[in-house]
C-alpha cells in the first residue's frame, strides 16, 4: 500500500512526521505500511520498556480485559493494589497515586507539595526547578520546566517555579526563601541532552532540603523502571527523596503513571486529587507484568551489560569521527556530535535500505538512545554499525 492512500488530514498538525505509517512491531523492530523494517532505538521516547508487543504485556491485557477494565477510582481494584505494593516494596516510599501520563503525575507532585506547604510550612508554595528541565506539557508542568521558549508560549505561566542550574548547588541555595516548599529535578535531564546530576549535587540537595525543611522531588518519568540500570535512578545516588513520579516505562507502552510519596508527605484530603481513569485495572495489570519482568533474577544485570556495550560502542564511534564523547546512565545515553547534523543523521538512518534505523536528536549536536531494556547484544551491534555507516556517508557528501 502506498502512503498516498492514507488520508492523514483529519489528524491535528502538531509535529513534522515522515511519510510512513507503522502497522506492527515486535521487540526492537517496527514495520511500516510498505513492509520495511526499522530497528527502533527510540521506543516511544523510553516508553517501551520491553519493546513492542511484549508477550508478558499482551497476556496481562487479555486476561484482565476478560475480568474487569474500569470500575471507577472510587472503588479498590486488585491490580492497582498489587502494583502499589510492588512499587512501595521496592522503594523508599509508602503510598502511590496512579495516573495516566508523566505530566499528570508531575502535576500531582506539584499539588501535593503545595498542599504540604499549606499544612506544614505556613503556606510555602515555591518549587525550585532546573533550567533546561522537562516535566510535561500541562500549564503547571510547562511552567516548572526550564525549556527555552516555554515561558512565553502560553503566557502567563503558573507562578512559583524559580530556576536553578543543574549541578550547581549554590544556584539552588540562592533561591531558597520563606516561600520555598520543595526542590524538583530529573536525575538525568533527558530533553536537554541526557545530562546526569552528579552524586555530589543530589546529596547536596538532600542536605539543603533537610536544612530548610523542604521536600525533595525526583521526576523519574524517563529514568525510572530500570532505564538507568537500577529500578529507580535515585537509588544510585544514595539519597532518599520525599516524592517521586513515574510514567513512560512503568506501563511499557500503555498509559500509566504514578506519584509516590513518603507517609509524612501524604497530606491530600478526600477530594483534593483524583482522575477518571486513574489506577484502572486494565493498565495496572500491565504495570504488574512489566514490574515482574524487570524484577526477575538477572534482568537488571543484562540491562547493565547492554548499557556498557552501548556506552563503549558510542565512545568508539566518537573517537573514530572526532566527536565529543558520550554520556548518560544505563540505557539512556547520548552521543555528542562535533557538528549540528543530528537531524540529518536521524533522517538518513531512517531511510537506510533494506532496514531503517530509528534515532532521536533532541539537540542539533546530539543523538539520544533509548532502546528497549531487553534489546539484544546483536541489535546494539547492528545499530552501532548502521550509525557508523550513516555518519561516514554524510561526511563524504
Amino acid at each position: 500500500m502506498e502512503f498516498s492512500q492514507f488520508n492523514v488530514n483529519a489528524l491535528m498538525e502538531i509535529t513534522s512526521r515522515p511519510d510512513l505509517v507503522f502497522v506492527r512491531g515486535q521487540g526492537s523492530w517496527l514495520e511500516d505500511h510498505a513492509g520495511k523494517r526499522y530497528l527502533d532505538f527510540v521506543q516511544g521516547w523510553a516508553v517501551n520498556t520491553l519493546g513492542h508487543c511484549a508477550p508478558e504485556m499482551k497476556r496481562a491485557l487479555v486476561e484482565q480485559a476478560d475480568k474487569l477494565m474500569n470500575p471507577s477510582p472510587a472503588f479498590y481494584n486488585q491490580p492497582s493494589i498489587d502494583l502499589s505494593l510492588r512499587l512501595t516494596g521496592a522503594s523508599c516510599f509508602d503510598r502511590v497515586f496512579f495516573a495516566n501520563s508523566g505530566a499528570e503525575a508531575n502535576e500531582g507532585a506539584i499539588k501535593l507539595a503545595r498542599k504540604w506547604g499549606r499544612v506544614k510550612r505556613n503556606g510555602a508554595y515555591k518549587i525550585i526547578t532546573m533550567n533546561h528541565g522537562f516535566h510535561g506539557r500541562t500549564l503547571a508542568t510547562m511552567s516548572a520546566s526550564g525549556k527555552p521558549g516555554w515561558d512565553t508560549m502560553y503566557a502567563p505561566q503558573v507562578e512559583g517555579f524559580p530556576k536553578a542550574e543543574l549541578n550547581d548547588l549554590d544556584s539552588v541555595r540562592a533561591l531558597i526563601d520563606a516561600q520555598t516548599v520543595a526542590i524538583m529535578l530529573e536525575p538525568v535531564q533527558g530533553e536537554s541532552g541526557v545530562i546526569p546530576a552528579t552524586p555530589e549535587f543530589m546529596k547536596g540537595l538532600r542536605q539543603l532540603a533537610d536544612e530548610h525543611q523542604l521536600l525533595l522531588i525526583v521526576d523519574e518519568v524517563q529514568t525510572g523502571m530500570g532505564r538507568t540500570g537500577s529500578l529507580f535512578a535515585y537509588q544510585q545516588f544514595d539519597v532518599v527523596p520525599d516524592i517521586m513520579t513515574l510514567a513512560k516505562g512503568i506501563g511499557g507502552g500503555v498509559p500509566l503513571a504514578a506519584l509516590l510519596a513518603r507517609q509524612e508527605v501524604c497530606v491530600f484530603a478526600h477530594g483534593d486529587q483524583g482522575g477518571t481513569y486513574n489506577g484502572n485495572p486494565l493498565m495496572t495489570a500491565v504495570g504488574v507484568a512489566v514490574f515482574d519482568t524487570l524484577a526477575a533474577p538477572g534482568f537488571m544485570d543484562t540491562v547493565r551489560a547492554r548499557a556498557q556495550q552501548l556506552s563503549e560502542g558510542l565512545l568508539a564511534l566518537s573517537a573514530k569521527w572526532g566527536m565529543g564523547g558520550e554520556r548518560g546512565m544505563g540505557l539512556l545515553r547520548a552521543l555528542i556530535l562535533d557538528r549540528e547534523d543530528g537531524p540529518a543523521v536521524v533522517e538518513a538512518a531512517r531511510k537506510l535500505e533494506p532496514q531503517g534505523l530509528l534515532l532521536n536528536a533532541p539537540r542539533g549536536n546530539l543523538l539520544r538512545f533509548m532502546p528497549a531494556l531487553n534489546v539484544s547484544e546483536q541489535e546494539i551491534a547492528q545499530m552501532l554499525s548502521q550509525l557508523d555507516g550513516v555518519i561516514g556517508a554524510l561526511r563524504k557528501s
